[in-house]
């Protein structure tokens, strides 16, 4: 799975977390979509990228269009990047059902590893 991760996290995800997430990007990275969220929720599709973000929109999103691009939103609120290392490594057996699943658009995640 490559994660694409949204404005709201840290662009020291994509080197910290690359063992697990090879191929991933962060908004900042990819010139135009910071700030855009049709622009990043596009480039995830056109490009096999799985958004990752704290914001809500994304949540909704994936109601109105459905997959792909999947969404996994991390409901944690403010918290130090290693939190949300240790949450995405603490649930990579989830994470990689998700990333199985045909059905699945969503994937909430909450609170500490």
């Amino acid at each position: 799975m490559r994660l694409l991760l949204d404005a709201n996290l840290s662009p020291r995800l994509v080197s910290s977390l690359a063992d697990v997430f090879p191929g991933s990007a962060h908004v900042a990275d990819v010139g135009g979509l910071a700030g855009n969220d049709s622009l990043v929720w596009e480039h995830a599709r056109d490009n096999g990228l799985t958004i990752v973000s704290k914001d809500s929109d994304f949540h909704h999103m994936s109601f109105v269009f459905g997959a792909p691009p999947k969404v996994i939103w991390l409901r944690i609120g403010n918290c130090p990047t290693d939190l949300i290392e240790r949450l995405r490594r603490g649930r990579l057996r989830e994470i990689s059902d998700f990333e199985q699943s045909e059905d699945a658009a969503l994937l909430i995640l909450d609170g500490p590893a």
